[in-house]
């Protein structure tokens, strides 16, 4: 891991152990090796991005955390306890959860019953009204079957639908793709009320500009390996080296 991962880190952040460590991770689908020795903490309470250009590796990187790759090696250790060996199932009952970019909506329930699909994993977890505070959006659309759902709806269904599990770790996948600004906008002031609630999020976004409003530090991926780790704060100080990282 690069040493200023340790440096860079907010000072609470630096004195907590790592809810979430990645060391050495590799990751493979067939023959084509994606991973290549992928390293980084996350503290508890810390909203950290993975940034990188399409094909960087971001999402297999969070597919790895969730045991869903076929062949993947390394360590990945998440509250002290060793996973890469454990099936998905497993791994999300320790208190991972997993918001894919596909979002996931079954379009045959409504709302509601979308919720209360998931199991609960641990005590923790947001109840339904706790949701629909969070997102007045579905509270008006709780009776809606997800068909017909805007996108920016279904986002929030599919973040609040983890939010009930229970999961202290959240690997939210790109979830402004696609949005308009308003409900991106939401979005991010949603990310910052979970962490004022003690949720840890990793997340990846291709939206730095959007990411620099919620994170506490980005990992910037290129090849299948983290190539930089800057600290938010440090952003603007970074900006030339991170358009050369990203293409923008």
């Amino acid at each position: 891991m690069p040493e200023s991962a340790q440096r860079e880190r907010p000072p609470a952040a630096a004195a907590a152990a790592p809810l979430l460590a990645v060391r050495e991770l590799q990751a493979w689908y067939g023959e084509s090796h994606i991973l290549h020795g992928v390293s980084f903490d996350v503290a508890p309470g810390e909203v950290v991005t993975l940034l990188g250009r399409n094909g960087a590796g971001k999402t297999t990187t969070l597919k790895s955390i969730m045991g869903v790759v076929p062949r993947r090696s390394g360590s990945i250790v998440f509250e002290g306890a060793e996973t890469i060996g454990l099936p998905s199932n497993r791994i999300a009952r320790l208190g991972l959860a997993w918001c894919p970019e596909e979002r996931g909506i079954f379009s045959s329930l409504d709302v509601e019953e979308n919720l209360m699909l998931p199991p609960k994993v641990r005590d923790g977890g947001l109840s339904v009204e706790q949701i629909y505070a969070l997102f007045p959006n579905l509270a008006e659309r709780r009776g809606s079957q997800g068909t017909k759902l805007s996108g920016g709806e279904q986002q929030m269904l599919a973040i609040g639908r983890i939010l009930r599990t229970g999961a202290r770790l959240l690997l939210l996948d790109e979830p402004t793709e696609g949005l308009a600004p308003v409900i991106v906008q939401q979005i991010g002031r949603t990310i910052v009320k979970l962490k004022a609630q003690g949720f840890t999020i990793l997340l990846v976004e291709q939206n730095f500009h959007f990411a620099a409003t919620v994170a506490d530090r980005h990992c910037v991926m290129e090849h299948g390996r983290i190539v930089d780790v800057i600290a938010n704060a440090e952003l603007d100080a970074n900006m030339p080296k991170l358009h050369k990282y990203l293409g923008v």
